[in-house]
């Protein structure tokens, strides 16, 4: 490893151009070695004015390309198995984007190839994790001054859903969010699932099942609410709400510019994750640099990615049945003993 680590990012799209921004203008210790699009028009524009940065069209020639000594995987998800198991291969370590594998099959078999190594490599993107305010949230809730946590309420809204989003994409790739946000602020396994199905708003597109309400079980009682709501055409807001036995705390309100003119005063609101968590993910891509450097591996794994997999197909089907779902994780590897939670 030279005096900066090499990174290759896998994906030049919305996330991953964001992250070659991320590592090249904000983050210290790392460099772009190498990029992979099968759009090299987009990877192209992504390096824009960038030096000694190798273009590929397939993944796998990026984590070969000289100067590689790390993995950012920010490519749509049903190509994170095959790209973690090949920088497993090659002892690469690796920040990987939610989900880290779609399906609970697949992601399990990316816990079994990293558990066979003996030693972690990966992290998983969940960056709120990384949020000034969650973490203030998680310090409270492990500190205990308000008590044993009995519920969460949590929001999660987007001003529009993309061309082609789905019904069951609110519950595996919007609310996998809070799925993870919940195992790590209460540091239990959620058991079981189910989704309730209000009106759809006028303002989702045809068949989309916009708004829903989805209802989790802890492994020690705890309830986890989520309002989803992806279609929400004013702004992205992000809340969650501890309540506790002796108290309850709240983090996500709007603690924006608030704009004062002709008799009026309006307030900003943030119109996507990467404007509400930017810091969020500076403070993950650079933690994740450190550690690297270091020889160490930090922050969600393997295992909370194949969690929260497993979690997200259960939703889907309370969603897709209107009935309660039981959670049922494989057998935790020593691994991961301690790990996250």
């Amino acid at each position: 490893m030279g005096d900066l680590l090499g990174v290759a990012v896998l994906g030049a799209g919305h996330m991953g151009a964001d992250h070659i921004r991320r590592i090249d203008r904000v983050v210290n210790g790392a460099r772009v070695a190498a990029v992979a699009d099968p759009d090299a028009a987009r990877a192209e524009e992504a390096v824009a004015g960038l030096d000694g940065v190798s273009l590929h069209t397939e993944a796998v020639s990026a984590l070969d390309a000289p100067g590689v000594d790390a993995v950012l995987i920010a490519s749509p998800g049903p190509a994170h198995e095959e790209a973690l198991l090949t920088a497993f291969a090659r002892g690469l370590p690796v920040l990987c984007e939610k989900p880290m594998v779609p399906d609970s099959a697949g992601a399990l078999r990316v816990v079994e190839a990293e558990a066979r190594l003996g030693r972690r490599l990966a992290q998983i993107g969940f960056m709120r994790r990384y949020d000034a305010e969650y973490r203030r949230l998680k310090a409270m809730l492990d500190g205990g001054a308000l008590g044993r946590p009995l519920m969460l309420h949590c929001t999660h809204r987007n001003v529009s859903s993309p061309p082609d989003f789905t019904s069951a994409m609110l519950v595996n790739s919007s609310v996998a969010h809070e799925i993870d946000a919940a195992r790590w602020l209460l540091g239990q396994e959620l058991t079981a699932v189910t989704v309730l199905r209000p009106a759809s708003s006028g303002g989702a597109p045809a068949g989309l099942i916009d708004p829903q309400f989805v209802l989790f079980e802890t492994e020690r009682g705890a309830l986890v609410d989520v309002e989803v709501f992806v279609n929400c055409g004013f702004g992205y807001q992000v809340r969650c709400e501890a309540v506790c036995e002796a108290g309850s705390a709240r983090i996500g309100e709007e603690h924006t510019m608030v704009v004062t003119a002709r008799g009026s005063a309006r307030e900003e609101v943030a119109q996507d994750y990467l404007v509400r968590f930017a810091d969020a993910y500076d403070r993950e891509v650079q933690a994740w640099v450190d550690a690297t450097r270091q020889g160490r591996v930090t922050g969600p794994g393997a295992w909370d990615g194949y969690a929260a997999s497993v979690v997200a197909e259960a939703g889907v089907r309370a969603l897709e049945t209107g009935g309660r779902v039981a959670v049922e994780l494989a057998p935790r590897p020593d691994l991961y003993a301690g790990v996250s939670r």
